[in-house]
């Protein structure tokens, strides 16, 4: 493993100085690329958190960096972010993809370890708090490094994607993973209520993904559902959080769920009422390796919604078992474990 070769770029924009270098490694006897991002308040003598974000099927991480809003973020939070490039597959006419059609030898998972094996040999990461995001086949992906690197990888989010039914069926979780997932109801590209083809299950729906993770994370069975404000009535869409709690290691599951939304990246196109890169960090940097960080009562308190609320439970079959203007009122334990009641208006 060698770097071979690195481009600086500085630039500026209001009030932070932006640090973007593109790096090249060889792996597996490629030479791969990433897009480094340093926010400027990186700190030498400190342990920074590492987040990847994949680009989606025959996208370009050069192009990716600028489609997202994530390095907004990174400059306000104070993480290190990459932007990997897949390669071409030639089963998908050179299709540049994460995961390479069959008959394939090709695995891009070992090649992401080997970045984080780079990077922490460089920079001072927290390697406790490494995270994964990714869009369409960067969101499938990202699903096969929590399943197949779950020893490296604390927490990710998927957006506009579901689980890969072979996925699904071989994913090997070690410990308590916490998982977000923003998906939209009316994406063609990759179906809410997954795919089947010929009689094969080739995408699992929604729902199934997200019970699987709810049950492996031993959370409560049925998720607390909010209605975020519709701010932007002009997009066609509207947003639930549905939020799965009181997890094992104060984990956590949580699906925004975009009601008339298509295969986008909120925030950025699609829906407007919610922006993906912040609730992506958001989530996932509560928790690092073990679950989320610092688990007890106190550190669930952020957990309690002060103000008024359109309160849904469903079960797992989508079915509505309570709903009220409520304010949901959670009661911590020293174990840290939660119980919740409503405030019913």
């Amino acid at each position: 493993m060698h770097k071979s070769s690195f481009i600086f770029f500085f630039l500026i924009t209001i009030g932070f100085s932006q640090q973007q270098i593109t790096e090249t490694i060889v792996y597996d006897g490629e030479t791969r690329e990433y897009i480094l991002y340093i926010p400027e308040s990186y700190q030498t003598n400190e342990e920074a958190p590492l987040m990847f974000n994949f680009h989606g099927g025959n996208g370009y991480a050069s192009d990716w960096i600028l489609g997202s809003n994530m390095t907004s973020v990174a400059d306000l939070e104070g993480f290190i972010l990459v932007f990997p490039q897949a390669l071409a597959d030639p089963n998908d006419e050179g299709s540049l993809n994460w995961i390479h059609k069959d008959p394939t030898d090709h695995d891009d998972i070992y090649f992401i370890e080997s970045i984080i094996d780079e990077l922490a040999s460089q920079y001072m990461i927290d390697q406790s708090r490494v995270y994964a995001c990714g869009y369409s086949l960067g969101g499938e992906f990202t699903y096969e490094l929590l399943c197949r690197l779950n020893f490296r990888i604390a927490a990710g989010a998927a957006v506009a994607r579901t689980m890969q039914s072979f996925q699904y069926n071989n994913c090997n979780l070690e410990h308590p993973t916490a998982l977000m997932t923003i998906l939209g109801t009316d994406d063609f590209v990759s179906p809410y209520e997954g795919l089947s083809w010929n009689g094969e299950l080739y995408y699992v729906s929604a729902d199934d993904m997200h019970a699987y993770w709810a049950s492996f994370n031993n959370t409560d069975s049925d998720p607390i559902i909010i209605d975020i404000p519709n701010f932007n009535t002009s997009d066609g869409s509207t947003v639930e959080r549905k939020t799965w709690t009181n997890g094992t290691n104060c984990v956590s599951v949580e699906e925004l769920k975009v009601n008339g939304g298509g295969h986008d990246w909120p925030g950025v196109f699609g829906n407007m009422d919610i922006d993906s890169d912040e609730e992506i960090w958001n989530f996932v940097s509560k928790h690092d390796i073990n679950g989320l960080i610092d688990c007890s009562s106190s550190s669930l308190e952020d957990m309690q919604i002060s103000e008024k609320k359109i309160i849904k439970i469903m079960d797992f079959l989508g079915r509505e078992v309570f709903s009220s203007k409520s304010i949901p009122v959670l009661f911590f334990y020293d174990d840290g474990s939660v119980k919740k009641s409503f405030k019913v208006f």
